[in-house]
């Protein structure tokens, strides 16, 4: 069982760091508000505002923004401003040790799935899949629910998803229990091979996606296929797929199409439609913590993140 961090209080500090793409600093600066609102005072990154090409800085100063955060024992929790590309870049020169011996929240998503696997798998430490600063909390799309997700790091709050949420479709019947691992497919997917590869044996397995035509979705859902990944899982959480809709070719399968066909005879439950990803309201989750997916009911539950 993966280790919670601490849960927060009002007049906590959280260090803010961009891991991956430069955020939108004015969006990000909107966001400031809210977590005024929920009590929490906040510490940028050193190189938040840094820009190197597609990247929010060097791969070392990137990295210095996280480790002096997960060093600082004032810094209580640690919220992405936003994903794109590049915390795979460094991840192999992260020190575990640091959050392993002061365990604290990790909030983001998308590349920020590369920063969960890993640390998840080499800490030992709950993480959380949610909404991030500049890309989802500043916008004015920001849905209520999104804000109330965070509400989970003030207190342990069993999760509960159902239809009430969000249509949902079974794509395989029957009960699972494990702990909740995964998140972008595509940074699922760019690790296999490597010792950063995600372990879902036993594991209920989440996996969303944004802008990826199903053809895309096939070619990775197929690498994981042939990784064994699909068939270690316990059971099959699938978010939110974004825009994936076809753009060279007029001929296609559909995207449910192409979930039904990878993930419709595994003999597992298997769920799709949960508000998790790159969406609004985005449904904010703990990874590394024992969930049930229940695939005649379509239930997702979920258990507390933090202590």
């Amino acid at each position: 069982m993966r280790i919670r961090p601490t849960r927060l209080q009002k007049g906590d500090t959280i260090g803010i760091i961009a891991p991956s793409s430069p955020p939108n600093l004015e969006s990000l600066q909107r966001s400031l508000t809210f977590l005024e609102q929920l009590g929490l005072n906040v510490k940028m990154g050193k190189y938040i505002e840094n820009v190197h090409g597609y990247l929010a800085g060097t791969d070392d100063e990137r990295l210095e923004d996280l480790q002096a955060m997960l060093a600082d024992q004032s810094i209580k929790g640690i919220i992405c401003a936003g994903g794109g590309y590049g915390a795979g870049r460094y991840a192999d020169r992260i020190d575990f040790q640091l959050m392993a011996e002061q365990p604290k929240i990790l909030w983001g998503y998308s590349d920020i799935t590369f920063l969960h696997t890993t640390i998840g798998q080499f800490a030992n430490v709950v993480t959380f899949h949610g909404p991030m600063l500049a890309s989802d909390v500043g916008k004015d799309t920001f849905h209520d629910l999104s804000a109330r997700m965070f509400n989970q790091l003030f207190e342990p709050i069993e999760l509960h998803y159902t239809e009430d949420i969000s249509p949902l479709t079974t794509l395989g019947g029957g009960n699972a229990q494990g702990e909740l691992v995964g998140g972008n497919l595509s940074l699922l997917v760019s690790a296999l091979g490597s010792k950063y590869e995600i372990d879902t044996r036993g594991k209920l397995l989440l996996i969303e996606d944004v802008d990826e035509e199903p053809y895309k979705v096939d070619s990775m859902l197929n690498q994981l296929r042939l990784a064994g990944k699909l068939q270690d899982a316990v059971g099959i959480v699938v978010g939110d797929f974004a825009r994936a809709v076809p753009k060279k070719r007029k001929t296609t399968l559909t995207l449910g199409e192409v979930l039904e066909h990878y993930l419709g005879d595994l003999g597992k439950p298997v769920v799709s439609g949960f508000k998790i990803g790159h969406c609004e309201p985005h449904f904010a989750v703990p990874l590394g913590v024992e969930a049930r997916l229940d695939g005649d009911a379509k239930t997702l539950t979920i258990l507390p993140g933090v202590k």
